[in-house]
């Protein structure tokens, strides 16, 4: 059974509780990286800076403590354990498992590969355009 390393721990100890009930589940099931849950102000900057966030500080979830929003990514082990982020579908299933699961437990996700939650992936979907493979929130209802 895969295990999450003391990185990804310490990633997920600051996540939102729903956010780290989910991923300890599904955990037990498929092996992922957790990459970065709370972001402090210096590190939203640099996101936004280089495009990886289209929000500037203190708007993201990932602002909040804890974190509404977490990156996670696929772990291949015959790679080195290096993220191949030109893997869209290893993430699809990755992301489609973390959703199931979140239905299980009615915590509403909604992810960095659908934004309006229509179940078309960003690129493929005309009303949307920015594709964050790695990203899951929690949707605050």
């Amino acid at each position: 059974m895969p295990i999450f390393s003391q990185a990804s721990n310490a990633q997920l100890a600051t996540c939102d509780p729903r956010l780290q009930e989910l991923l300890r589940e599904a955990i037990k099931h498929i092996d992922f990286k957790v990459l970065e849950g709370h972001r402090n102000k210096a590190d939203q900057d640099a996101a936004f800076a280089r495009g990886a966030s289209k929000l500037p500080w203190p708007k993201g979830k990932h602002n909040r403590l804890p974190s509404r929003a977490v990156d996670i990514a696929p772990v291949f082990y015959n790679s080195g354990t290096k993220i191949d982020w030109k893997d869209v579908p290893a993430f699809a299933r990755l992301m489609g498992y973390t959703e199931r699961i979140a239905d299980e437990r009615a915590i509403q996700v909604r992810l960095g590969m659908d934004w309006d939650m229509d179940f078309r992936t960003a690129g493929h979907d005309p009303g949307e355009n920015f594709l964050d493979a790695p990203h899951l929130e929690i949707v605050d209802t």
